[in-house]
């Protein structure tokens, strides 16, 4: 059985580093989200020769990241499955993009189901168009930014951490006013938001705040999550402040690395509002995620 065990703050630089190595562009494919939401997933972390393995939940609902790293991945594989074998819980492994699923059809001919999962799809954008907004269909995103902007005192800086304490004054805000408490999901989020805060110094990441009258009406935090894509992981804003939204979007997004070509605004974990939201910015593709659960049991005995 693998030593899984729970990931630290201290295992940001190699993890990074074996990420580096696949370039993956899925939001599973970070340091940031593997850290903060490792509650949420009761996930946990081993590292084999210069490959990332994750193991994710416990009994029936055991999930395995398909490994990101170098070598030779069927070693790995191979690793994972007599790790489930000893477990006594179906192999499934998780977070495979299409180029992913491919190989591993081609390493275990007819040995995986593989299925995709459009909850888990990530939203991505071209960069440049989000900075432009051009186009009939982004139309209403240009005139809700020319209203905020013509309407409003604002202003959008850096997101440092001296800045932590008043954002999370903004998240009890905001939360107050979505009723998070009603809400699973939300209350989940709230808790990564949590430790993404309370880490912030730490983690890597950059981030904006939108002010309207020197309070805070929106903020952001992103990071590159691979060798052409910017990952957003959080946008929060106060929906009675018209433009809010899209203003932060927008500004931030001007100030990403020159060699950014492409954001990446994860999932919508299959709520129909958030799809709506993401939808109507019009995403260049999705990058698909699959699972894939092996067929026979006998196989962990090959």
């Amino acid at each position: 059985m693998i030593d899984f065990r729970k990931i630290e703050l201290t295992d940001k630089e190699w993890i990074d580093t074996l990420l580096g190595y696949s370039d993956y562009r899925g939001a599973e494919y970070c340091f940031t989200n593997l850290f903060i939401w490792d509650g949420v997933y009761n996930s946990r972390i081993a590292r084999y020769k210069d490959f990332l393995l994750l193991i994710s939940g416990e009994g029936e609902n055991t999930r395995y990241l398909y490994p990101a790293g170098r070598g030779d991945k069927k070693e790995a594989i191979e690793r994972l499955k007599a790790d489930a074998q000893k477990r006594d819980v179906k192999m499934v492994l998780i977070g495979l993009s299409p180029e992913a699923a491919t190989e591993l059809e081609h390493l275990y001919p007819g040995e995986f189901t593989i299925h995709p999962y459009r909850s888990s799809f990530d939203y991505i954008y071209e960069k440049e168009k989000l900075i432009t907004l051009s186009g009939k269909k982004l139309q209403s995103k240009r005139n809700h930014i020319n209203f905020f902007k013509s309407n409003y005192n604002w202003d959008f800086q850096e997101f440092t951490p001296e800045n932590v304490e008043e954002i999370k004054d903004f998240n009890r805000e905001w939360c107050r006013e979505v009723d998070c408490s009603q809400s699973e999901s939300l209350d989940l989020e709230i808790c990564a938001v949590k430790k993404c805060l309370e880490n912030y110094a730490h983690l890597g990441l950059t981030g904006g705040i939108l002010r309207v009258d020197g309070k805070i009406v929106a903020y952001t935090v992103g990071e590159q999550i691979n060798s052409d894509t910017f990952i957003v992981h959080i946008e929060k804003a106060f929906a009675n402040v018209r433009g809010a939204y899209p203003v932060i979007n927008n500004e931030f997004v001007k100030r990403m690395p020159a060699g950014i070509k492409y954001v990446n605004r994860e999932d919508d974990a299959g709520d129909a509002g958030l799809r709506n939201a993401k939808e109507s910015y019009n995403p260049l593709f999705m990058q698909e995620k699959h699972s894939a659960q092996i067929i026979d049991e006998q196989n962990f005995r090959r």
